[in-house]
C-alpha cells in the first residue's frame, strides 16, 4: 500500500510538473503561430532547390535551372516593374508631347511681323517706320480733305441756288449774307471793281478787270483746295524704292550672316531674308492707298473747280447786268 502511495503521490507530482510545464509551452505554442506564418511565407524558398540541383549537375547540366531559377524570380519582379515601367514611359510622353510645342513656338515668332521688325537692322527698323509714319499722314489726309471737299462742295451748291434768280450783284450780297466763301468774295471783287470803275464810260475794261480778279481768286483756291495733295503724289511714287531700299540693305546683312555662319541652311537664311521683305511690303502697304486716294482727291477736286468756275460765270454775269442797268437808266435820263 505504501508503494501504491507513494506511486500516487509521484503521479500527482508527475501531474502537477506536467500541468505547471504545460503552461508554458501552451504560451508559448500561442504565441509561436505568429512567427510560423512568415516562416511559412517563405515558401518560395522552394527557389533554392535550382541552386541545389545547379550544383549536382556540374558545369553542363547548371544552365537548365539556372534558366528555369530566373524564371520563377521574373513573375516576382514584373509586379513592382509594371509601376517603373510606367512611370518610365509618362515621362517620355510628357517629352514628347513638349519638344513639338517648344518646336512650334519659335516658328510661330519667325511668322510675326512684329518678330521681325524687332530683330532687323537698325537701318531697316528706321525705313520701316519711315514707311508707317508716311501710311499715317495717307490717312490723315484723306479724311481731312474727304471732309474739307466736302463741305465746300455742299457750301458752294446752295450759294448758287440762292443766287439763281437774283438780278443784281447787291441783291446776291443780301441773300447770302455775310457768309465766307468762293462766292462771296467772287461777289466783293465785282462790286469793287464796278465802284472803282464808276465813272469810266468802256464796259469791257470793267469786265475784263472783274475777269482778272477772278482768276486770282480761282487760283487761289486751286492752291487751298490741293493741300496735302502733293503729301499723297510724294508717298505714292517713293514709297516702294524706299521700301526696295530697306529689303537690299536687309538682304545683304543676310548674306553676310550667312557667309559668316557658313551655312546655307533655310532655317538660318529664312528668316534674314523675312525681315528684309517685309520693309518692301510695308512700302506696297503705305504706296498703294497713297495713289489710290490721290487719284480719287483728283477727280473730286476737278468737280468742285467746275462749281467755282459756275460761281464765277455767276458773279461776271450779274457784274454785266448791273453794268447794263446803269448803262440804260443813264440813256434814259439823257433822253429825258
Amino acid at each position: 500500500m505504501k508503494m501504491t502511495s507513494f506511486q500516487a503521490s509521484l503521479a500527482a507530482a508527475l501531474l502537477l510538473t506536467a500541468t505547471w510545464l504545460a503552461g508554458p509551452v501552451s504560451a508559448q505554442t500561442q504565441t509561436q503561430p505568429p512567427p510560423a506564418r512568415p516562416v511559412a511565407a517563405p515558401a518560395p524558398v522552394p527557389a533554392q532547390p535550382a541552386p541545389a540541383v545547379a550544383t549536382q549537375p556540374g558545369a553542363m547540366t547548371a544552365p537548365a535551372p539556372a534558366t528555369a531559377a530566373p524564371a520563377a524570380a521574373v513573375p516576382v519582379a514584373a509586379t513592382p516593374s509594371k509601376p517603373a515601367t510606367d512611370a518610365a514611359v509618362a515621362p517620355v510622353v510628357e517629352a514628347g508631347s513638349t519638344a513639338p510645342k517648344a518646336g512650334i513656338a519659335p516658328a510661330m515668332k519667325e511668322l510675326s511681323p512684329w518678330v521681325m521688325f524687332m530683330s532687323a537692322d537698325i537701318i531697316v527698323k528706321a525705313v520701316m517706320i519711315g514707311l508707317a509714319f508716311a501710311s499715317l499722314v495717307t490717312w490723315t489726309v484723306f479724311i481731312a480733305k474727304s471732309i474739307e471737299l466736302s463741305l465746300a462742295s455742299a457750301r458752294l451748291r446752295s450759294a448758287l441756288k440762292k443766287i439763281a434768280e437774283v438780278r443784281s450783284l447787291s441783291e446776291a450780297q443780301m441773300a447770302l449774307g455775310t457768309k465766307e466763301g468762293i462766292l462771296p468774295s467772287f461777289l466783293t471783287a465785282a462790286l469793287r471793281e464796278a465802284r472803282m470803275s464808276a465813272g469810266l464810260s468802256s464796259d469791257s475794261g470793267i469786265k475784263e478787270r472783274a475777269a482778272s480778279s477772278f482768276a486770282e481768286i480761282v487760283r487761289a483756291e486751286q492752291r487751298r483746295i490741293r493741300i496735302g495733295m502733293g503729301f499723297l503724289a510724294t508717298i505714292g511714287s517713293t514709297s516702294p524704292f524706299v521700301g526696295l531700299f530697306g529689303t537690299v540693305w536687309g538682304i545683304m546683312n543676310s548674306f553676310i550672316g550667312i557667309s559668316k555662319s557658313q551655312t546655307t541652311n533655310l532655317a538660318v537664311v529664312a528668316p534674314g531674308i523675312a525681315e528684309a521683305l517685309l520693309a518692301t511690303a510695308i512700302g506696297l502697304v503705305a504706296a498703294i492707298p497713297a495713289v489710290i486716294i490721290y487719284n480719287h482727291f483728283s477727280r473730286v477736286t476737278k468737280g468742285y473747280l467746275e462749281l467755282v468756275s459756275r460761281a464765277s460765270g455767276a458773279a461776271a454775269r450779274l457784274l454785266s447786268r448791273d453794268l447794263d442797268r446803269s448803262h440804260g437808266s443813264a440813256h434814259s435820263r439823257a433822253a429825258e
